[in-house]
């Protein structure tokens, strides 16, 4: 590429940002905006793929959109309709619903060809041509290999067809104009199937394939700039969406997850938890509706590739020594509030509640999934060896956002842990975001 023509879509793209900002979902043509359906994000939904008739390649799709953990996004769970769309994706620029597709002619993707589809897969664009938002992972799928793609077509074909029509963008002005788009495309999309590595081995090379390609984990788990595109030299470094945390799942030690063992992170996936996490939040429906039922050998690729993600000086926590009133009190509300599920020593309850002490994700630099799990609760994955689901309750109610800093600090730094402080204004500031109210009568004294 020329120097002229690499700085005249620099500028086209510049441009176009300018304008908007883009994120979102798979979408189709707009008409009048539909109601909102909202989602309980704190309770993993439960979708599954249609079956197939035992057709070797039409199975091999099923596993792909498993895999790529299509259901989830493109299902609405009160609606009990797999893939029929009208997921919502809260935005920092407005709400995105997800579209059908299923075969239906009218509302789903019925009347597509497979080239149509392939298209939208690895270009980001839809059946007339119009721009998808990148919250439906093109810059991933991109890396799907022809195969994969074909047999997830043939896959797709099967699915029964759903009469629901989704009006997807309800983004506000200027952020619904899809041709601003090309410019973020400029910037931040290449079109790149995935390329073997042949310094490394076959499980190696299949678990960045499922990673970087199927799964998406960098969606979620790579820092995004300020337009919304990865920060690629911090991959899987962490990042917060939605009031969430998609934590570091490098090999660092301090923030990401450099003291598993490979067994640890098979078990993690499988089953929703391991000896020191328990999934929640967007982890555990991935974990609920994709990862538990991949295979033993594609979950030991995953596993075998993350072992060998390089650390960086950035995910490293600055360490601190917290004593004084702060580490009291917080102690008293871990002991009245916390101490029954999470036990006395911090170690928690097998497969149900995590270990705090020696967790990195306790003591990350980054505080807004504990806060958010401490203010609204959570539920863990809900998998065949784990069906329990256990859930956390919300404090908002009852604890002030002063009590649940404390806590939080005082979890933070006991057990051997070391981490800075949480703060009021933190939890104040979560709290405004989720919209919950402030805290009411308790059932009895708080500490």
């Amino acid at each position: 590429m020329t120097t002229v023509t690499l700085r005249f879509r620099t500028l086209l793209a510049t441009a176009a940002l300018a304008l908007c900002l883009p994120l979102g979902l798979v979408a189709s043509a707009e008409t009048e905006p539909a109601p909102v359906q909202k989602n309980d994000v704190d309770t993993p939904q439960v979708v599954e793929a249609p079956k197939t008739e035992p057709d070797p390649a039409i199975e091999r799709g099923r596993y792909i959109a498993v895999a790529a953990d299509c259901v989830a996004c493109h299902s609405n769970p009160k609606s009990g309709k797999p893939f029929s769309g009208g997921y919502a994706l809260e935005t920092p620029f407005g709400t995105l619903l997800s579209s059908n597709i299923t075969s239906d002619e009218e509302t789903g993707i019925g009347r597509w060809t497979e080239a149509e589809f392939t298209r939208a897969l690895r270009e980001g664009l839809g059946k007339d041509g119009q721009h998808l938002y990148p919250a439906m992972p093109y810059t991933s799928y991109t890396k799907m290999s022809d195969q994969d793609v074909h047999d997830l077509w043939l896959y797709m074909k099967t699915v029964p067809p759903v009469r629901n029509a989704v009006v997807t963008n309800q983004l506000p002005f200027p952020f619904n104009i899809r041709a601003l788009l090309m410019g973020w495309n400029l910037l931040f999309f290449e079109q790149k199937r995935f390329e073997p590595r042949a310094d490394r081995s076959a499980i190696w090379n299949r678990g960045a394939y499922l990673s970087d390609a199927l799964a998406h984990c960098g969606a979620c788990h790579t820092p995004k700039n300020v337009l919304g595109g990865d920060k690629t030299s911090k991959a899987y470094h962490g990042e917060v969406l939605q009031s969430w945390y998609a934590p570091d799942i490098t090999t660092s030690k301090a923030g990401g997850i450099g003291d598993w063992s490979k067994d640890d992170i098979i078990q993690y996936l499988k089953i929703g938890s391991n000896r020191m996490a328990v999934a929640s939040g967007p982890m555990a429906e991935a974990v609920t509706n994709s990862t538990q039922h991949l295979t033993d050998a594609d979950l030991a690729a995953i596993a075998d590739y993350l072992q060998t993600l390089p650390p960086g000086p950035a995910t490293e926590t600055p360490r601190a020594t917290v004593t004084g009133p702060v580490m009291a009190q917080g102690k008293r509300v871990f002991d009245s509030q916390c101490k029954a599920c999470h036990a006395s020593d911090g170690t928690g309850i097998r497969h149900m509640t995590p270990s705090f002490p020696g967790n990195s994700a306790i003591q990350s630099h980054e505080v807004a999934g504990i806060v958010r799990t401490v203010l609204a609760g959570a539920r863990g994955a809900i998998t065949s060896e784990n069906p329990t689901g256990a859930a956390m309750p919300s404090f908002a109610w009852n604890l002030s956002d002063q009590q649940i800093a404390a806590a939080l600090t005082y979890i933070r730094n006991s057990w051997g842990n070391s981490a800075p402080p949480v703060t009021a204004e933190a939890v104040a500031g979560t709290r405004k975001t989720l919209n919950l109210n402030a805290v009411g009568r308790a059932p009895h004294p708080a500490p």
